[in-house]
């Protein structure tokens, strides 16, 4: 039997515009009879065609075939199939994710290549642009938690008018993902979440790498370097952790993460679409329990050296840490003046009064305030500035009450 290469150039190069035609009718772009006046021949030949094309597969659309059909070949009707799944259920899904569910939810096994070359032949998806100039991609770090990106995407992940951020932590190592998730928008307060809940789970890590948005840096000159010296709250939390921060000066420098957000965008908003989820809340949990395991299974790369350089956090209460720090006077009525809010200090038996002591509020991530001097407690109170009774206060309370 002949391979494709024996065949004069002319001809394998006429039989590949011939099958183009041929599969842009078959996913109904075109008529038949358009197909026919392309190809420049008789709605009869064009009949012709089409059952050689369905005997015998690509190779049948070669002139002058000498042997016998591959035994490799496609059949019309399983062409008709794979078009017809991508045209009506996977449409906005990428070759490489659509080839994924032909092979795992509809057991179709053709190979990549052929499923590639059948989409972009029937007009389904553009051919890909030529590589651009070569770079030189930087070394991965050898060992898990030697380096993480923490990084986020803004874009319409449900593929309606909503715009979320998708907050992604991933390895440098190992390309593993370590937290995703949306949010309204990445700041402050949602970068501290990401980074405690990696922190509790994992350990510490040696260094962060990051572009330079503002709850990550002090840039004093817009497009200019960092201020080192001056942080914001996510640097004075990870400086406490003894976290290495590093700034990112490029898109390119950042290009681990970047290439990561480019197969999130191709996958995440059409996996959303066929689980039919509508919600943050939803898209999150599909997230936390479902999806960054799968996508750790196809996109996870072993390192290039055993262990790890996570260590075990000596801190076992993040909720100070992890939270927005802002030094107060206490006025001379043991209060505490804190956007809009008062916060009355109860009597403490170490000192008669913290009138003109500076204190730290904590604005902890669920809203709730604490009150600190040096290493003490003063009292917890919620959002709305209301004190919180201390397990010690109403016990001690219960017993007068006796």
């Amino acid at each position: 039997m002949r391979s494709m290469e024996s065949y004069p150039r002319a001809a394998v190069e006429r039989a590949m515009k011939v099958q183009e035609v041929i599969l842009r009718a078959i996913a109904k772009k075109i008529r038949w009879w358009q197909a026919a006046e392309i190809i420049g021949i008789s709605d009869r030949s064009m009949r012709r065609w089409r059952e050689r094309y369905e005997e015998q597969g690509y190779d049948g659309l070669i002139d002058r075939r000498r042997g016998k059909p591959s035994g490799r070949r496609v059949r019309l009707a399983q062409v008709e199939q794979v078009l017809g799944l991508y045209r009506e259920q996977y449409f906005d899904l990428n070759v490489r994710h659509f080839h994924e569910k032909l092979v795992e939810v509809h057991g179709i096994a053709w190979s990549y290549t052929w499923v590639k070359q059948a989409l972009q032949g029937a007009g389904l998806v553009a051919r890909s642009r030529k590589r651009g100039v070569h770079r030189k991609r930087r070394p991965r770090r050898p060992l898990p938690g030697m380096l993480l990106h923490l990084d986020g995407s803004r874009h319409q992940w449900f593929q309606d008018e909503r715009w979320y951020d998708l907050l992604v932590m991933l390895d440098d190592a190992t390309s593993e993902i370590y937290y995703a998730q949306l949010v309204e928008e990445e700041s402050t307060v949602t970068v501290m979440a990401a980074l405690r809940e990696v922190i509790e789970r994992r350990g510490l890590f040696c260094a962060l790498y990051s572009d330079r948005g503002s709850h990550f840096w002090l840039t004093p000159k817009a497009g200019g370097k960092v201020d080192p010296h001056r942080v914001t709250q996510v640097g004075r939390a990870l400086r406490d952790l003894g976290v290495q921060m590093i700034p990112a000066y490029s898109p390119q420098a950042r290009g681990r993460s970047e290439r990561s957000f480019s197969t999130w965008q191709g996958r995440l908003p059409q996996e959303l679409r066929l689980r039919d989820i509508r919600t943050v809340g939803e898209a999150n949990r599909f997230l936390r329990d479902v999806y960054t395991a799968e996508f750790n299974r196809r996109f996870q790369v072993p390192a290039t050296q055993r262990g790890t350089a996570f260590t075990a956090c000596p801190r076992r209460d993040l909720d100070l840490t992890f939270s927005l720090q802002f030094q107060r006077s206490v006025n001379r009525d043991n209060t505490v003046s804190f956007q809009n809010r008062v916060l009355q200090i109860e009597a403490v038996s170490w000192r008669g009064t913290l009138a003109g002591c500076n204190v730290m509020v904590h604005q902890h991530l669920d809203g709730t305030i604490t009150l600190t001097y040096g290493p003490h407690r003063l009292g917890r109170y919620t959002a709305a500035g209301r004190l919180i009774p201390s397990r010690k206060t109403t016990t001690s309370r219960s017993m007068e009450l006796t």
